[in-house]
């Protein structure tokens, strides 16, 4: 049987890293561009200072890579432990 297991760290930071770029070209698009600023709007009710501005682009980035990091934690820890279950 194979032992397939998630490294836990590696995990939360890749994407961490992921959305926290998304977060990241989407306020900048957001704020140089005009683009998605709706979209920017609605992630903001949930990321407390997002929004199309320089330093709202940096809270969203910041914000969504710590949502990101833990969630991405959960997932491998929980994985891992339903992986040895199952």
């Amino acid at each position: 049987m194979y032992d397939h297991k998630f490294k836990i760290l590696p995990t939360g930071l890749s994407l961490g890293i992921i959305w926290g770029a998304s977060m990241l070209l989407l306020g900048i698009s957001a704020s140089n561009w005009n683009m998605a600023i709706d979209v920017v709007g609605f992630i903001g009710g949930f990321y407390f200072g997002f929004a199309p501005t320089f330093l709202g682009t940096i809270l969203g980035t910041l914000w969504g890579f710590l949502d990101a990091f833990i969630g991405g934690v959960i997932f491998a820890w929980l994985y891992n432990k339903l992986s040895e279950k199952f």
